[in-house]
C-alpha cells in the first residue's frame, strides 16, 4: 500500500470522517489513489482541477456536478470547497501537488481532509539511495514535514555542509533515533508554521537559524523551538547558515567541556575548518590565545586573519615542537582535536601539565599505538570526548540559550569584537554532489553553504 492509499484509509475512512475519497495528481491530471469502489471519472478529475485554476467564482455561484450529482457550494476559497445536496456533502481540497475529493454524510467531520491533505505536500531534498561517494547524491522530491508538539516548521533558505554529512553519506554516521535521515545539521530561513504547544517566542515570518539533528538540506525542516536562534538584522540567510553547527560545536567544546579560562593557550587542529574558524574567534572572545594547525599556507593565512596568534603547517613541520617553542616550553592548556589517532603523541608532547585534550572527531581514525596512558598520567592531563549531534534535547536547548545570550550579540554591527562566519563557497542544492567533493578533498577554507531553490 502506498502512502496516498494509506492516508485515505487510516486518516479518513477508518476514522469515519468521510464516506469515500480520492486523490488526484494535478500535474499528471489523473486519480492516483481512491477508496474501494469510489471511481472518479477522468472528466470529473479534470473538472476539479479546472475549478480551482479557472472556474472558482462560477462554482461559488452555481455549484458543481460530480459523478452526475449536483452539489450547491456552501463555502469556497483557493484551497478548499465545501458543497452539499440533500443526500450529503462533498469536500474538495487542493495543495500544490494534489487535489483530494471526498463525500460525507451528516454527522461526519470532513474538515479533517484539509489537515490530512497537507501531509501530502512535497519538497526537494538532498538524497542518496545507498551509501557511497558524492556521485550517489541527487535531489529528490520527498514528503514535506509537519511540526509536532513544541516544533517549528522552517522554510529553509540555506544550509551548510559538515563532516558529519560526508560520514552519513558513506554509511558511517547514521542519524540519531527519531531524527530525519535527510542530510544537514544546520539551516537558516523563515518560520513557516508552528506546532501545538509552542510557547509563543516565534511567529510566522521570523528569520531564524537552527541547530539540527538532520534534515537541513531540504526546502523545509521541523525544529524544536528551543533549537532556534534569531538571525541578526544585518546578516543574510547564507551567512547565518554557516553558524549553528560549527559555532555551537566550538562554543560547547570551549565552555561546556573545556572550561576555557582567560589567558589560556588553546591549540585548534583543522584551524581553517568551519569549527576551527569559529573556535579561533571564540577563544579571542574568551581572552585566551588561539594556536592553530592547517595543511596549507593559504589556510594558515586565513586563520591569522581570523585572529590566530600563530599557526603551523602540519604537513611540513612538527607542530608539537613549534607549539613548545612558541609557549617557551610550557605547552598548551587546551587542545581541540578532530583528527584523533595519528596526533596522539604530538598532542601529548605539547600539552601542559594539568592540560585538557578534547577529541571531537577522528579524521585519522581512533587506533593508538604506544603508551598513551602513562604519558597522560605523567602530565596529570585529562582526555574528554564530545559529540553534539547525539546530545539530548535539554542539553542542546541549554547550549543554544547560552550561545544566544553570551555570543550571538557579537555578530551584530557595532560590537567589539565583531564575530563573523567565514564562507568558502555557495552551491545550489542541485550541485550538492560537487559541494561534497570539495569538502572531501579538503579544499575549503571555512564553510560550504548550500542554497535552496528560490521558488521553494
Amino acid at each position: 500500500m502506498n502512502q496516498l492509499q494509506a492516508l485515505l484509509n487510516d486518516s479518513l475512512i477508518r476514522t469515519k470522517h468521510v464516506e469515500n475519497a480520492a486523490i488526484i495528481n494535478i500535474k499528471e491530471r489523473k486519480v492516483c489513489a481512491s477508496t474501494f469502489g469510489f471511481n472518479v471519472p477522468p472528466e470529473n478529475a479534470l473538472n476539479l482541477i479546472y475549478t480551482f485554476y479557472e472556474n472558482l467564482l462560477q462554482v461559488r455561484r452555481g455549484g458543481l456536478y460530480f459523478k452526475e450529482k449536483y452539489y450547491k457550494c456552501v463555502r469556497a476559497d483557493e484551497h478548499s470547497i465545501y458543497l452539499q445536496n440533500p443526500d450529503g456533502g462533498l469536500i474538495v481540497v487542493k495543495t500544490k501537488t494534489f487535489i483530494l475529493v471526498a463525500t460525507y454524510r451528516v454527522g461526519m467531520y470532513p474538515s479533517v481532509c484539509v489537515e490530512a491533505v497537507e501531509k501530502l505536500e512535497k519538497m526537494l531534498a538532498a538524497y542518496f539511495d545507498c551509501p557511497g561517494g558524492p556521485e550517489n547524491l541527487y535531489v529528490k522530491e520527498v514528503m514535506k514535514p509537519h511540526p509536532g508538539e513544541g516544533e517549528v516548521l522552517v522554510k529553509v533558505s540555506a544550509s551548510a555542509l559538515n563532516r558529519a554529512d560526508l560520514l552519513q553519506r558513506r554509511g558511517k554516521y547514521p542519524p540519531p533515533k527519531g531524527a530525519s535521515d535527510i542530510l544537514g545539521l544546520e539551516a537558516a530561513g523563515s518560520v513557516a508554521g508552528l506546532g501545538p504547544g509552542c510557547k509563543g517566542r516565534w511567529k510566522i515570518g521570523d528569520a531564524v537559524m537552527a541547530l539540527l539533528s538532520g534534515g537541513g538540506q531540504a526546502e523545509y525542516v521541523t525544529v524544536p523551538e528551543g533549537y532556534l536562534m534569531a538571525i541578526p538584522n544585518d546578516m543574510t540567510f547564507i551567512q547565518a547558515a554557516a553558524i549553528p553547527e560549527a559555532w555551537l560545536t566550538a562554543f560547547q567544546l570551549l565552555h561546556f567541556v573545556g572550561k576555557v579560562q582567560k589567558g589560556e593557550r588553546v591549540l585548534i587542529h583543522a584551524g581553517a575548518s568551519g569549527v576551527g574558524m569559529a573556535a579561533i574567534q571564540l577563544v579571542r572572545l574568551a581572552k585566551a590565545i588561539p594556536i592553530v594547525t592547517a595543511g596549507t599556507q593559504e589556510k594558515l593565512k586565513a586563520t591569522t586573519n581570523a585572529g590566530a596568534a600563530v599557526g603551523f603547517n602540519y604537513k611540513n613541520e612538527d607542530f608539537s615542537e613549534k607549539v613548545l617553542a612558541f609557549t617557551q616550553g610550557s605547552g598548551v592548556d587546551l587542545i581541540l582535536d578532530c583528527v584523533g589517532g595519528s596526533y596522539w603523541e604530538k598532542n601529548l608532547n605539547c600539552l601542559s601539565t594539568d592540560g585538557r585534550w578534547i577529541i571531537y572527531g577522528l579524521l585519522s581514525g581512533g587506533e593508538v599505538h604506544g603508551d598513551l596512558l602513562a604519558r597522560l598520567l605523567s602530565k596529570r592531563a585529562s582526555i574528554h570526548t564530545s559529540l553534539l549531534r547525539s546530545r539530548d534535547k535539554e542539553y542542546k536547548e541549554r547550549l543554544v540559550k547560552a550561545f544566544t545570550e553570551d555570543v550571538l550579540p557579537y555578530f551584530s554591527g557595532g560590537t567589539s569584537p565583531r564575530l563573523q562566519p567565514l564562507l568558502d563557497s555557495v552551491y545550489p542544492l542541485q550541485e550538492i554532489a560537487e559541494a561534497h567533493r570539495i569538502m572531501e578533498e579538503n579544499k575549503n577554507i571555512g564553510k560550504i553553504v548550500i542554497e535552496m531553490p528560490a521558488s521553494s
